[in-house]
């Protein structure tokens, strides 16, 4: 079976000590088994102390990072480089095996164009050095393609997943995000087959950020395909309320949420499990 996670946006806009230790004991207060943690891009993580307070509630943790505009790979290789090899030492020191999150580019940068042979090349290059240092560790990385209006790297699963086969290493996966799939993907049974075992990490969340199952997300045709590929990674609710203020102009929730923040979590786990249910449990 899937693992249940949440992200730490569930709870908190970003991670700080005390407001990390709050999403830590909500995640196991709503009943997931799992916290995603978004790690600050200062790196300004106590990863010693996160793990003891992990174990304390009894829940895992996978950490992901987005990379900043100072590190956006095609501009910035070297920095890029240091940033991913810096949160893999974090991950190493909670004896993580995982690193995702959008790791090939900074959110909002652009050049006006595709993304072209050279930089490709140069990002082949950032992966093949890091997918290295990583296994040493022996950690994972998950590749987050996002939307056409966030970047121009990575925008869907078929990009992220040729790279992995031109590396040919057996540490780089590829993460998925039904926000960004509902935009970029003809639909969501494709992607999930032919990502196969290659697919190590997936957000879960509705077409409008909002309540799972009550958007336009065709759940249904998802998880037959998790279920085909026998997927027994984790299902990360990320999904947002308004009612955490500092999280409306980075995820433009310019319309107020119809859930507060815990509702939609419990809610939205309750629905994980119903389809989980329906389609892992099938005796075909």
């Amino acid at each position: 079976m899937p693992i249940f996670g949440t992200s730490i946006l569930s709870f908190i806009p970003n991670w700080t000590a005390d407001g990390g230790q709050y999403a830590i004991q909500k995640t196991a207060e709503c009943g997931f088994d799992m916290l995603e943690i978004l790690l600050p891009t200062s790196l300004d993580f106590d990863s010693k102390q996160v793990k003891k307070q992990l174990d304390t509630v009894e829940i895992s943790a996978r950490c992901a990072l987005n990379l900043p505009a100072d590190c956006h790979i095609p501009f910035y290789p070297e920095q890029a480089v240091s940033i991913i090899k810096s949160a893999l030492d974090k991950v190493a020191e909670m004896n993580g095996d995982f690193l995702g999150g959008v790791l090939h580019s900074a959110i909002g940068t652009f050049t006006g164009n595709p993304c072209t042979k050279d930089e490709k090349k140069v990002i082949q290059q950032v992966f093949t050095e890091v997918a290295a240092y990583a296994k040493v560790h022996n950690i994972n990385l998950g590749i987050e393609p996002i939307n056409r209006y966030e970047s121009y790297v990575f925008t869907a699963a078929d990009e992220v997943l040729n790279m992995i086969e031109n590396i040919g290493t057996t540490n780089i996966g590829l993460h998925l995000d039904t926000f960004h799939m509902n935009i970029e993907e003809s639909n969501f049974y494709d992607p999930i087959i032919r990502a196969g075992n290659n697919l190590n990490h997936l957000h879960i969340t509705e077409s409008d950020r909002g309540m799972t199952g009550e958007g336009n997300v065709r759940w249904d045709d998802l998880f037959k395909a998790l279920a085909q590929i026998n997927y027994q990674g984790p299902l990360v609710l990320e999904n947002f309320s308004s009612e955490i203020t500092e999280l409306i102009g980075p995820t433009s929730l310019w319309r107020p949420s119809k859930y507060n923040s815990e509702d939609l979590a419990k809610g939205s786990l309750a629905f994980m499990q119903e389809m989980v249910n329906k389609y892992y449990n099938k005796n075909d």
